[in-house]
């Protein structure tokens, strides 16, 4: 695989049973491409390792004032320096390749799983940590996997190096030999302790990346409440706990360093005195000696990469785990279903609850837990997070259906949904049945003062269609946020539309002519609406009370806010202290402290 060829068609099958196990399958997977960088590696560690003895070569000739030894040494040189040219250009191309096409594997894994999970993932996993997960993570992993190839390379060049010194020169090879795999597991008895202390610095960063990701997510909210000194205070600590954990972790490799730097210094002089020594002895010649010289001097290079590979490795395996925690999670239903992939019509049930929505009608639901109602909203559209009785559309298991089927089926917009980055054109180009046009969706959702604020804040687009929408909608209040939401749903005319709180943020004005708009685009298809307002339920066909876990009253708005206490508490907010007095309010008291509020 190159670069130019990714994407993957499909990046496979990960085994996601362990961080080691999910390192060993992408080293696998990226065979072909750790085997030429072996190759490379083996040729440019050779050149370089080879180039001692032409220069030993060459100091013998001088010595014995041969020219044709001379002129060979010189030939060997410079075939020693075309491979360290062309192995060290190719080495760098196919380490970086194998880099990028392992990081890309990872990051298409990751984003498969999460589509996959859909909102199952957040539930189980801190959005900071998916966050951390998909960048930071992603490079150490793959920096690893580039990272075995050349340290295979570098081990292989060791041995055939400490080999040839042994058949060169015995008496100083056998020093050579016995000191180079000292050397290389010096720093063993350190690594566990540096493992260990990078793990915690992985850890409170992971921390930190998650409190950052919710104060940011969240930032509208603290401001609301006066709470950014809170956070901002929570933040600096964490930031602070990761910089001590870095620096005992940087302590830790700066000592494996050093020890890396010392043990060579104290081989190349064991290895000068002792050949001085038979030098002097007449033992051996001087080119012997320079050779022998040069050779472990130059060995210092490729044992570089034991350091590098124990550093990569310490660093990849936390994040490899954190990978494969996320890989390895799974919906708790078959997305591929038992039954035949079609679309079902008819009334929505859930046995759960007792709710049923009769096609082709309006139908809102009063909740008095937020909680609740999100899971049975998440319920109704088939194939939920959590394990549980399916949801029925006309007569046929939601959960049973192919996810595809069940999505097209019954679409679920949530109490926070997300406005992915891109221009309004892009944001309404969305799977439809093509009946509802982009401008009947947001004639519907009220978006006209939406489109005229994009208009007036981008000064390049003519059309507010092409305007650019930020990250998540920022630039937007919560309010023009959920009114496109909620075009973007109507767009898709779904036969089964499930809206929860599609109108938290919207003032009461607006929210009413939203309704209005919504009951005649929808007219002659199922919509439930999630709602306690009063505005949107006096809109409703069928009006269901949903109390601890089951229908408790069914109705229209008018007759149950007088006849249920239930109903008119969480409808009205009324206290009990309220209800004992008697104290109900009216549906127009209501309307009207609801205008008086907004």
């Amino acid at each position: 695989m190159q670069i130019q060829d990714l994407p993957y068609p499909d990046p496979g099958v990960p085994d996601a049973r362990s961080g080691p196990r999910f390192l060993w399958w992408l080293g696998r997977n990226q065979l072909g491409g750790q085997m030429k960088a072996l190759a490379w590696g083996m040729l440019h560690f050779v050149a370089v390792c080879a180039l001692p003895f032409g220069v030993g070569l060459a100091v013998q000739a001088v010595v014995d004032r041969s020219g044709t030894r001379l002129a060979l040494a010189g030939g060997l040189m410079v075939l020693c320096g075309v491979g360290i040219a062309l192995g060290d250009t190719m080495l760098h191309r196919t380490a970086v390749t194998n880099w990028i096409t392992a990081a890309a594997r990872v990051q298409q894994l990751l984003a498969r799983r999460t589509a996959h999970l859909g909102s199952a993932l957040t539930r189980r996993v801190a959005a900071g940590e998916v966050v951390a997960v998909s960048t930071g993570d992603v490079e150490k992993i793959g920096w690893f996997v580039e990272a075995v190839s050349r340290f295979a390379a570098a081990a292989l060049t060791v041995v055939l190096v400490c080999v040839g010194l042994v058949i060169y020169q015995p008496a100083l090879g056998v020093i050579v030999a016995v000191g180079v795999p000292v050397l290389a597991l010096s720093v063993l008895p350190l690594l566990p302790p540096a493992t260990r202390r990078a793990d915690i610095q992985r850890e409170k960063a992971g921390r930190a990346t998650e409190l950052a990701s919710d104060t940011v997510a969240g930032l509208r909210v603290l401001r609301g409440i006066g709470g950014e000194e809170l956070f901002l205070d929570r933040y600096r600590r964490a930031s602070q706990e990761v910089r001590h954990a870095a620096v005992r972790s940087a302590r830790m490799w700066a000592l494996i360093a050093a020890i890396q730097v010392l043990l060579p210094g104290l081989l190349m002089i064991a290895v000068v005195w002792h050949g001085v020594q038979l030098a002097r002895d007449g033992r051996i010649t001087v080119g012997e000696l320079v050779t022998v010289y040069s050779a472990v001097m130059l060995l210092a290079y490729p044992l570089r990469h034991f350091e590098e590979i124990a550093m990569s490795y310490s660093f990849s395996r936390p994040s490899a785990k954190r990978a494969a925690r996320v890989l390895s999670l799974e919906r708790v239903t078959d997305t591929d279903g038992t039954r035949e992939a079609v679309v079902p019509t008819g009334d929505l049930y859930d046995p759960a609850t007792g709710l049923l929505a009769p096609a082709g009608r309006f139908t809102a639901v009063v909740c008095g837990d937020p909680d609740a109602a999100g899971l049975l909203a998440e319920r109704l559209g088939g194939h939920p997070s959590e394990e549980g009785t399916s949801s029925l559309l006309g007569g046929v298991p939601l959960d049973e259906l192919p996810l595809d089927s069940a999505r097209t089926a019954v679409l679920v917009q949530d109490k926070d949904p997300v406005l992915l980055s891109g221009s309004l054109r892009e944001l309404l180009d969305v799977p439809s049945s093509g009946a509802v046009s982009a401008a009947d969706a947001l004639a519907a959702a009220q978006c006209a003062d939406v489109l005229d604020a994009l208009a007036q804040g981008s000064l390049d687009a003519e059309d507010p269609m092409d305007v650019r929408i930020t990250e998540r909608g920022r630039s937007l209040s919560g309010g023009q946020r959920q009114r496109l939401a909620l075009a973007r749903s109507l767009i898709t005319d779904p036969e089964v539309l499930v809206l929860d709180e599609p109108t938290s943020a919207v003032d009461s004005h607006t929210e009413s002519r939203v309704a209005d708009g919504v009951r005649a685009l929808r007219s002659g298809r199922t919509t439930v609406v999630f709602t306690s307002s009063p505005l949107l339920l006096d809109h409703a066909d069928r009006v269901v009370l949903v109390h601890e876990g089951e229908v408790a009253a069914v109705g229209v708005h008018r007759e149950l806010v007088h006849s249920d206490p239930r109903y008119r508490a969480v409808v009205t907010r009324e206290t009990d202290d309220e209800a004992a007095r008697g104290g109900a309010m009216t549906t127009f008291d209501a309307l009207e402290e609801i205008e008086e509020t907004a």
